[in-house]
């Protein structure tokens, strides 16, 4: 007889000490693990053993003897034990101040008494997508404190990026010069090192130079190094950014303000895979992988003879587009949770998520800046919060207008459209089919059909 290799179901805790509710809540999620606790004692024990990722919490549990009041106990006790559980409270009617001090004390989410069962399913269903996505973040976080994870820790859910790091790990092991071409501010050092680490050069040396911040008459001596006494200063053999990448990868961004002279000069390395340093006579072969990156027009400034044609396709042997934040609908989301998490911990552990306004404006907002902008605002709100839950108010974001379609082609415009707003819904409500129907205004068969035709994962 086969065995039953289905995946165990997700734990949730009820701490309720109501009997009759509690066979409600138990009977209401056959979907889930449901493990029932009616006081403080037996909810701690059950949140050791096994450690639920959701828990319903009665604030209006019965006081201790001495006076203490039991739900808040109980919630401090789980926020000190695991405080990455999503707690859900419940108050009693006209005690929505104990609901917000909950909400300050940690709790993910509340409702009110009496019990709107399928209401209070779509807030429990929310917290177990949102709990499996913060895994997912800090299981890749610890991938990229380890030097695991391909292509630098890419965190993406979006299929433009994912065609992106397909293609890279398609040509890492390719011999050939790679070109990123994307706005500032996407992450092209990021998937630079994506290709070195997911090349056999990977225990090579990654080095990283950016020409645009090096002045014109130092460039040529940070590539190629320099002899004892080439020039004034120079009192000792110094070796260029691509000698020191001998074996692993060079890294050139913004390749489009390297100088005229000093392009020759690349290209010959390019052809002939040897260097001379400034002030030396002998050619030093150097086995360096280059890829390069760039936000500005390559082949307009071949037109105006500010860019060499014949080093253009020297280092565009493969060219990846990268796509902007705005084009990757969802993304802002799941990175700023990411960085939230990152920067909570190094610098304000008291933070713990963003609140709902704060999700909307970010899912809302066009980012001109691309993730760097992401990553600044992040931080800056977690650093200024006051509260453990960052608002829309502490990233200071503004609505912008919406934006015009491109596409005058109705049924093609209508495509586009559902595809970006169905992945807005499902980024808002962390992938809950529930939450992003209701969202959307239609049905969940209706989503599931959307979601088929349009290829889209959740």
């Amino acid at each position: 007889m086969a065995q039953d290799k289905s995946p165990p179901l997700p734990k949730l805790l009820v701490v309720e000490d109501d009997e009759g509710l509690q066979a409600q809540l138990k009977w209401a999620y056959e979907d889930f693990d449901v493990t029932i606790a009616g006081d403080r004692e037996s909810a701690l024990a059950a949140l050791r053993s096994e450690e639920p990722a959701v828990v319903t919490l009665d604030l209006g549990l019965p006081p201790d003897p001495d006076g203490t009041t039991e739900g808040f106990a109980v919630l401090d006790a789980i926020m000190a034990l695991r405080p990455e559980t999503k707690v859900i409270v419940a108050s009693g009617h006209g005690a929505r101040e104990s609901a917000l001090k909950a909400i300050e004390h940690g709790a993910y989410d509340f409702y009110q008494k009496p019990v709107d069962i399928e209401a209070l399913g779509l807030i429990v269903r929310r917290a177990l997508n949102l709990s499996r996505i913060e895994e997912e973040n800090r299981r890749l976080a610890g991938q990229v404190g380890e030097e695991k994870t391909v292509l630098g820790g890419l965190i993406t859910a979006a299929p433009e990026m994912v065609k992106v790091a397909r293609t890279i790990e398609r040509v890492a092991n390719a011999n050939v010069s790679v070109m990123l071409l994307g706005a500032s501010g996407t992450g092209k050092e990021l998937l630079a090192r994506g290709v070195h680490d997911s090349s056999d050069r990977k225990d090579g040396a990654f080095v990283a130079i950016n020409c645009a911040a090096i002045p014109e008459n130092l460039l040529e001596s940070e590539l190629f190094g320099h002899e004892k006494g080439a020039f004034t200063g120079a009192v000792k053999t110094t070796e260029g950014k691509i000698e020191q990448a001998h074996g692993g990868t060079l890294f050139l961004d913004e390749v489009g303000d390297i100088p005229l002279p000093l392009q020759v000069k690349l290209l010959r390395f390019l052809q002939e895979r040897t260097i001379e340093r400034i002030g030396g006579r002998k050619p030093i072969a150097v086995d360096t992988r280059i890829v390069c990156a760039t936000h500005q027009d390559l082949e307009t400034m071949i037109a105006d003879g500010g860019f060499r044609e014949d080093l253009f396709y020297r280092l565009a042997e493969i060219v990846v587009k990268i796509p902007t934040l705005a084009e990757r609908p969802g993304d802002a989301t799941l990175l700023a949770k990411a960085f939230l998490n990152r920067f909570a911990s190094e610098m304000n552990p008291q933070v713990k998520g963003f609140a709902s306004d704060a999700l909307a404006a970010i899912d809302g907002w066009n980012w001109p800046g691309n993730v760097r902008e992401l990553e600044n605002r992040v931080k800056r709100a977690v650093i200024m919060a006051d509260g453990k839950m960052v608002g829309a108010g502490d990233l200071d974001l503004e609505s912008g207008d919406e934006e015009s379609p491109e596409v005058l082609n109705l049924k093609s415009a209508r495509e586009q459209t559902d595809r970006k707003v169905i992945r807005h819904a499902l980024a808002r409500s962390e992938g809950n089919i529930s939450s992003t129907a209701k969202l959307l205004g239609i049905s969940r068969p209706t989503l599931y059909d959307l979601l088929k035709q349009y290829d889209l994962q959740t």
